[in-house]
């Protein structure tokens, strides 16, 4: 069974920064292409940033510049380090793996 566990959420006032972890189990880790997606409250999800198996990245235009997607193929870990955090990135973060498996979600409120 494949599972996501991500981590790292929590509050940050505007201008801050947060990095969020994606503990990925039950798939060969090197072989998937990977994605960070958000949602609020009675609104679709939507993507952030996705990762190949390769390394090679894609971000959303709202986000470019501001954060980055990696991956620990050591650790089966995908990050998103998110900086200069403004209020409307407040969302549940949300871990995928393109095969359609998705984690639990942690939420970001970034508020002053």
């Amino acid at each position: 069974q494949v599972q996501l566990v991500e981590s790292g959420g929590g509050l940050v006032q505007p201008g801050g920064s947060l990095r969020l972890s994606c503990v990925v189990s039950g798939t060969i880790f090197t072989d998937v292409n990977l994605g960070w997606y958000r949602q609020t409250p009675g609104n679709q999800r939507e993507l952030v940033a996705t990762i190949t198996r390769g390394g090679r990245t894609n971000y959303a235009d709202s986000i470019k510049g501001r954060f980055t997607i990696s991956r620990d193929n050591a650790k089966n870990t995908v990050y998103l380090q998110m900086n200069s955090l403004k209020p409307e990135d407040t969302a549940v973060y949300y871990c995928n793996v393109a095969s359609g498996f998705w984690g639990q979600g942690t939420q970001v409120t970034v508020s002053s």
